[in-house]
């Protein structure tokens, strides 16, 4: 019974905190707002996070976490590279409408559990695109691109007041990160040994005719003509 309390306690608090966040930022989680709109207790606060910043990020890790749920519920899109670029996009409005949260989890140069699994979700959709050959540079090289562009457009525009944005920032740069790391679709296109390599790569994990040693070492090399990027 202590404990359902605790942890409906718990989610009350957390659950003020984000609606704070949006509506007026940090600067609006004081603790009287949290125990007015929680209807908690303040020691209550201290006593399950800490202090202010340990709730600050205990709330901003629920709210990415809700976030990540819900777009690992998704069915993917059709086109793999279409997909990629849904992802960057939803990406993106989720910091421009969160913005207090998304620079909380982003601040912090230890990912949190939700963002790791987010970038998992992001592999998840990369490797698809490797699968189908779509992909000429290596899936990791493919995260730090798509993670880069998403988070430097979106703190940009966080940075800029509304009236001042400028709406095609975010395609320009979505759609040259997608031109740099995904290979065309045109069946007659030809293949490069770059873009071979990746989509080989993807699919070493599917045969059991290598060793694991075997398998590691291919890798490599692979790994090796994807970074070559050989046109």
């Amino acid at each position: 019974m202590v404990s359902d309390e605790r942890e409906s306690t718990r989610e009350r608090i957390l659950s003020a905190v984000l609606e704070l966040l949006d509506e007026g930022g940090t600067d609006a989680v004081t603790t009287r707002a949290v125990v007015a709109r929680a209807g908690a207790q303040a020691p209550a606060i201290y006593r399950l996070f800490g202090d202010m910043r340990g709730l600050l990020a205990a709330a901003a890790e629920r709210g990415f976490a809700d976030w990540v749920e819900r777009k690992g519920t998704r069915a993917p899109v059709a086109d793999p590279v279409d997909d990629l670029r849904e992802g960057w996009n939803d990406a993106v409005q989720f910091g421009l409408h969160h913005p207090a949260l998304y620079r909380i989890v982003n601040a912090d140069p230890t990912p949190s559990p939700s963002l790791t699994e987010g970038q998992d979700l992001l592999r998840a959709k990369i490797d698809r695109a490797a699968r189908a050959g779509r992909l000429r540079v290596s899936q990791e090289h493919a995260v730090g691109v798509l993670r880069a562009t998403a988070l430097g457009v979106t703190l940009t525009l966080l940075d800029t007041p509304d009236e001042e944005r400028d709406p095609d920032i975010a395609p320009i740069a979505r759609e040259a990160a997608i031109a740099a790391i995904t290979a065309s679709d045109v069946p007659a296109a030809p293949m490069t040994a770059a873009t071979a390599a990746v989509t080989l790569s993807a699919h070493l994990d599917d045969s059991g005719t290598l060793s694991p040693a075997e398998r590691l070492l291919l890798g490599e090399w692979l790994d090796r003509l994807a970074q070559s990027r050989t046109h």
